[in-house]
């Protein structure tokens, strides 16, 4: 299942302007809240199971509310619904479990992610910025055991907006744990809006893809959407960076 190679589509970048703008307001204010908040616990140690239990309740909290608000009527949905549904049905899914209403894992994930570390594209790559979904975890540990930089999302956007790691910040052994949420935010440095940094390659996680046109649906929630208007914004990515995703395609 070799990764899909996707162009910047002219649609994501009509929304640049507007993703970047009505995010700015609260881009300031997280951003001083990340900063506090790191710079108030940084003599307290990190707690795992608080922050994991913390991302789960949420995780849910957020899964229950878009799958209330969705319209089962509209396109989008209809195409969600039926690869979740399949993917469940045929076996393929993987935990988290059910994979509806998230980026869904599912068997080969790792295979996909070993397909994209062989390209040149990811090769080359210096920094890589990557989602913090199951799927992609494997392409987390190629980048950060290839001695690349990973940016990714904090979760949800709900702490901070990106964390960067590096094999360096990381202790001997402790790659593996630091392509998970909880080992980003324990060993990964937050950074704001205003950090100069540039990114070489974008590896976003998809529900569905459309190999002739390049159009992706994600769950439904505008997250790799925002993401890209941030890094537009922070100045980190142009027309020219490829965006890539892997699937089960």
């Amino acid at each position: 299942m070799p990764p899909f190679l996707l162009p910047s589509p002219p649609s994501l970048q009509l929304h640049l302007a507007a993703a970047a703008a009505s995010s700015s307001r609260r881009a300031k204010v997280s951003v001083a809240l990340a900063a506090s908040r790191s710079s108030s616990s940084s003599s307290v140690p990190f707690d795992a199971a608080a922050f994991e239990a913390e991302r789960l309740r949420l995780d849910a909290d957020a899964r229950a509310s878009t799958a209330a608000g969705a319209d089962p009527r509209a396109w989008k949905w209809k195409i969600r619904k039926r690869v979740w549904d399949v993917l469940e049905a045929e076996g393929v899914a993987r935990n988290p479990r059910p994979v509806h209403h998230r980026i869904p894992n599912f068997d080969g994930a790792a295979a996909a992610a070993d397909s994209l570390g062989r390209l040149d594209v990811f090769q080359n790559a210096q920094c890589v910025k990557v989602n913090p979904d199951s799927p992609q975890k494997q392409v987390r540990f190629l980048t950060l055991s290839g001695d690349k930089k990973l940016l990714t999302p904090q979760p949800r956007l709900r702490t901070g907006f990106f964390s960067i790691l590096e094999s360096r910040m990381v202790p001997t052994g402790c790659i593996p744990e630091a392509c998970t949420s909880v080992g980003a935010a324990k060993y990964g440095r937050p950074i704001g809006l205003d950090e100069k940094i540039k990114v070489d390659l974008i590896v976003i996680g998809s529900v569905a893809v459309d190999p002739s046109t390049g159009a992706r649906l994600g769950k439904g929630e505008g997250f790799a959407e925002l993401e890209y208007g941030m890094l537009r914004y922070m100045g980190a990515i142009d027309d020219s960076t490829m965006i890539v995703t892997t699937g089960q395609f």
